[in-house]
């Protein structure tokens, strides 16, 4: 008699751990093995997480930018915009999703299943279709728990400028990992006196350049120039655009 599971109980199983994982249960369980299944392990394209990703990509923003309105009385719309754009980048919620366990949790179709380093592009995609199926199934207070819960740390190491300091690294290895690329940073301009000289900076992966950034000195720039290249690349304005 065979030990290994059936695929219905694995499925079963994997259920119950994202669960666990996230504080809540579901009343509708089709709701969460549509957020789980990634187009690869879907019998069609509706079937997968796609369209609940779409949707919670938007309630996610919506979320943060509550909480960051209600929490930072005193910032301006430019100082909100740069610590939404850090902390619901598609880098961030893959990030999450890791830390999380999520990638234990996915249906995949067998050769995803296979590879034992899952895009980054994947492990976002299930973290904001999981927002989109907790609202659709629990509400707004559920999901806004939810998001408190595992967003509310990066918002403080944000608003603290701990995360700033790896848009870098941060991109060099979505670059990697998406792209087969290493970043390349591009020295535009330089202007001012030599004690106070402003640096003018852009990322480029590829063959493609990404928005320029000026900075007080070539890391402060070439940092920025990262931002600019990690919200460009999640279709957002660049929170140091020159313009």
């Amino acid at each position: 008699m065979s030990d290994v599971p059936s695929p219905e109980a694995e499925q079963e199983s994997k259920l119950s751990r994202c669960e666990a994982i996230i504080g809540y249960k579901f009343k509708d369980q089709s709701m969460l093995l549509s957020a789980l299944t990634h187009a690869s392990g879907a019998e069609h394209r509706l079937a997968s997480n796609e369209r609940l990703e779409f949707l919670g990509d938007a309630i996610l923003g919506g979320i943060v930018c509550e909480l960051l309105y209600r929490r930072f009385p005193d910032y301006l719309e430019g100082d909100l915009t740069k610590i939404k754009s850090i902390v619901v980048s598609r880098v961030s919620c893959a990030k999450l999703s890791g830390s999380l366990g999520f990638e234990e949790c996915l249906i995949l179709g067998k050769g995803m299943a296979q590879n034992s380093n899952l895009p980054a592009s994947l492990l976002a995609d299930v973290f904001e279709a999981l927002v989109a199926a907790i609202y659709l199934d629990g509400g707004a207070s559920e999901v806004r728990r939810f998001v408190e819960a595992t967003i509310g740390p990066e918002i403080e190491l944000a608003e603290a400028g701990e995360l700033e300091g790896n848009f870098k690294s941060q991109l060099q290895q979505l670059a990697q990992r998406e792209f087969g690329s290493t970043p390349v940073y591009q020295l535009l301009d330089e202007t001012g006196p030599d004690h106070a000289k402003c640096f003018q900076v852009a990322a480029q992966v590829g063959g493609h350049r990404y928005e320029p950034a000026w900075g007080r000195n070539k890391k402060e720039a070439e940092q920025r120039a990262a931002s600019n290249a990690l919200a460009e690349i999640d279709d957002e304005r660049p929170p140091y655009a020159t313009d």
